[in-house]
């Protein structure tokens, strides 16, 4: 069975990336109690850039556990970690790190039935520049688009409480367009 392996939130905040100082809501943190999950999102998160993150449409961004031991390596590869190091949940941006679902598993209108609340599937999430920064080398955008290790974004479709180690269940949608597909067709061009 599937189930939440983390909730992080944070606050949007400025940082640096070569001479720019970009606003960024990387670096979410995880939380141990249970917390609201409102229309809007997660209650205490921010996004920093609302034309492309959060709204009703993307008020929460989930993300596949099973992908971070490719980010890991990716990051060694790039001479940026040690064989220990460790990226922990959040470390993708996303509020909840989930464990058993994939975005080849999972269509726009599916909705994550978890004990408190329920999150609808919309739209894949599509990686920036910051994305590149957080993960601290210039390619990871790009690898991004190339292995389809994207995650999705939630719509709040009942509010309520999410707490990490919960069980959810995945309500089949109408299944006309799964979130693997919608990625591949809006990254497309970063792929020529």
């Amino acid at each position: 069975m599937a189930h939440l392996l983390s909730v992080q939130i944070g606050p949007a905040r400025r940082v640096k990336i070569g001479e720019r100082s970009i606003l960024t809501a990387y670096g979410k943190q995880a939380v141990s109690d249970a917390l609201p999950v409102l229309p809007l999102g997660l209650l205490g998160d921010e996004q920093a850039d609302l034309s492309v993150h959060g709204g009703l449409e993307k008020a929460v961004y989930a993300y596949p556990s099973e992908h971070y031991p490719h980010w890991q390596a990716a990051r060694r590869e790039a001479g940026l970690a040690g064989i220990d190091d460790q990226l922990p949940g959040g470390s993708l941006g996303e509020n909840l790190t989930l464990q058993g679902l994939l975005e080849s598993e999972v269509w726009a209108g599916d909705v994550l039935r978890f004990p408190g609340c329920e999150l609808r599937v919309t739209l894949p999430r599509e990686p920036c520049y910051k994305f590149n920064a957080a993960m601290g080398f210039g390619g990871a955008s790009r690898l991004m688009a190339r292995t389809g290790f994207c995650g999705f974004y939630l719509a709040v479709q009942t509010p309520g409480l999410l707490r990490r180690g919960e069980p959810f269940e995945v309500i089949a949608g109408r299944r006309s367009v799964s979130i693997a597909a919608l990625f591949a067709a809006k990254l497309a061009k970063h792929l020529r």
